[in-house]
């Protein structure tokens, strides 16, 4: 681990706290890849359109999403790698879902409001200073 360039912190106990409370580099590593896999514009909207409609078929989810089986497919894949989706075969249909345990705040909450953040992001100049709250 390197030295940071900045050794002595203007607000020793709010670095004590942060750093106290920070995932395990371990932890963020597998919750980066996670991210990236929702990066993508095909595996998002596979995500949205499974969490609208509960289950779909790869060829019944190219159709929702506009695209090709291929791509579906292929996201699907890496989807369900991740653990993110599961499947059931009925006959010789395949039908995909979210994975039991997806978490509900980010399908309800959190991915949508990520869409609404992007598109008005707050100036650093809006923010009141936080060393203000203190009493």
């Amino acid at each position: 681990m390197s030295e940071p360039d900045h050794a002595h912190p203007v607000d020793p106990e709010r670095v004590a706290h942060a750093r106290d409370r920070l995932p395990s580099r371990d932890e963020v590593s597998r919750l980066t890849s996670v991210l990236s896999l929702m990066a993508d514009p095909t595996r998002a909207r596979v995500l949205f359109a499974l969490d609208m409609v509960e289950e779909l078929c790869v060829g019944d989810l190219a159709l929702a999403l506009e695209t090709n089986e291929d791509a579906v497919g292929y996201a699907l894949r890496l989807l369900r790698t991740a653990g993110l989706v599961a499947n059931r075969k009925q006959g010789r249909v395949v039908y995909y879902r979210l994975a039991d345990g997806f978490p509900e705040p980010l399908r309800q909450h959190c991915l949508r409001q990520l869409i609404v953040l992007s598109e008005a992001p707050v100036a650093d100049d809006d923010r009141p200073d936080p060393a203000s709250d203190r009493s």
